[in-house]
C-alpha cells in the first residue's frame, strides 16, 4: 500500500516552480540529466514522440538516465492511443465502403447482428489517453504543470547554468 497524502513532486520541478526552500528535499537522489536511448522495440509513433520530447526534457533537467522506464511508458501510451484512433478511422472508412451506417467520427461499429454499438477501440483510446496524461504530469508536461513553472531567462547563460546545476554539488 502506498503512502497516504499528496504524491511529492520531483525536486527539479519544485526548483523550476520556485518552491520555498523548506519544502525541498536536499537529500533526494539527483541523477544526471541525460536522456536515455529509446528501447528498440518501441513502435514508430512512440519513437517519434521520444525524439520530440526527450531533448527538451533533458535540457530542462527533467529527464535522467534512470527515467527510461517511466518515459517509455509515456510514449508507449501515446503510441497506443494514436494507433487505436487510426484503426477506428480505418474501420469507419471500411464500413462506409461496405455501405454500413457509420457515425461521423467512427465512434460506433456494427456488431454481428448488424446493430450499432460503441467501438471497442474507444475504450483502448480512453485508457491510454488517461495513462498518458498521468505520465505527462510526472515529467511536467501537462498544461497545468507548465502553468506553475518559472524558468530563468535562457539568454542569461550564467543564471540558466546555475539553475541547471542546482543541487548537483552534493551528488
Amino acid at each position: 500500500m502506498g503512502r497516504p497524502g499528496k504524491k511529492p513532486e520531483p525536486t527539479k520541478l519544485k526548483l523550476i516552480k520556485g518552491t520555498e526552500k523548506r519544502y525541498i528535499n536536499e537529500n533526494e537522489p539527483r541523477p544526471q540529466p541525460i536522456a536515455p536511448d529509446p528501447p528498440s522495440w518501441l513502435p514508430t509513433e512512440a519513437k517519434k514522440a521520444w525524439k520530440e520530447l526527450a531533448p527538451e526534457l533533458e535540457r530542462l533537467g527533467l529527464l535522467t538516465a534512470i527515467d527510461g522506464p517511466a518515459f517509455t511508458m509515456l510514449v508507449l501510451h501515446w503510441a497506443l492511443a494514436v494507433q487505436s484512433y487510426r484503426q477506428m478511422k480505418t474501420d469507419k472508412n471500411r464500413a462506409r465502403k461496405e455501405g454500413l451506417p457509420v457515425d461521423k467520427y467512427g465512434l460506433t461499429t456494427i456488431d454481428e447482428r448488424k446493430l450499432p454499438r460503441k467501438h471497442p477501440l474507444l475504450q483502448v483510446l480512453r485508457d491510454n489517453s488517461a495513462a498518458f496524461r498521468q505520465y505527462m504530469a510526472e515529467f511536467g508536461l501537462s498544461p497545468s504543470s507548465r502553468s506553475r513553472i518559472s524558468l530563468p531567462d535562457p539568454n542569461d547563460e550564467d543564471a540558466f547554468e546555475e539553475f541547471l546545476n542546482r543541487g548537483q554539488k552534493k551528488a
